[in-house]
């Protein structure tokens, strides 16, 4: 039977361990907005052909759920690859609040000429979460959910699943 290492001690009591090894964790959030799948170099019936109802002049509307998963080794003090509780707070700082009862098309400042698609929307807030998470965390994948049925994932730009 293979022997257990020596439990290392520091002047406050034993030293806990930390497992080595790459996790995954992911925060789910929620937000409403409306949008309209719409390309302006077009005309209104190829938009039409290409979007149906979802062109519609006046907007249309999802209750969409957001999964942000982070990679990385936990922290040989605290066990996390990052407190959920900070990455939350980024990812609403990042895209909930700036998107949540708003039209994307006209009212977020960094949707301002995309078409809004869920594949657009998920590079997008990729680009706005990415660049707020600490060194030790890296972003692995954008899980955006249009309807419970529907969805599309981002790897970042080098694609990695």
């Amino acid at each position: 039977m293979p022997k257990r290492p020596a439990e290392k001690k520091s002047a406050r009591g034993p030293v806990p361990r930390v497992l080595k090894g790459t996790v995954y964790i992911t925060r789910q959030v929620h937000f409403n907005a409306a949008h309209r799948l719409h390309n302006p170099s077009k005309s209104q019936a190829w938009n039409v052909k290409q979007y149906g109802l979802c062109t519609n002049p006046h907007w249309h509307g999802h209750n969409y759920v957001l999964e942000i998963t982070v990679a990385g080794e936990p922290d040989a003090d605290t066990g996390y690859i990052m407190d959920l509780s900070a990455l939350k707070r980024i990812v609403h700082e990042a895209v909930v609040d700036r998107c949540d009862h708003r039209n994307l098309n006209t009212d977020v400042d960094f949707l301002r000429g995309i078409i809004p698609s869920t594949e657009n929307l998920t590079i997008a807030f990729w680009a706005e979460i990415e660049k707020h998470l600490p060194a030790n965390a890296r972003l692995y994948r954008v899980r955006l959910y249009e309807t419970p049925r529907n969805y599309a994932e981002y790897f970042g730009p080098e694609g990695r699943p």
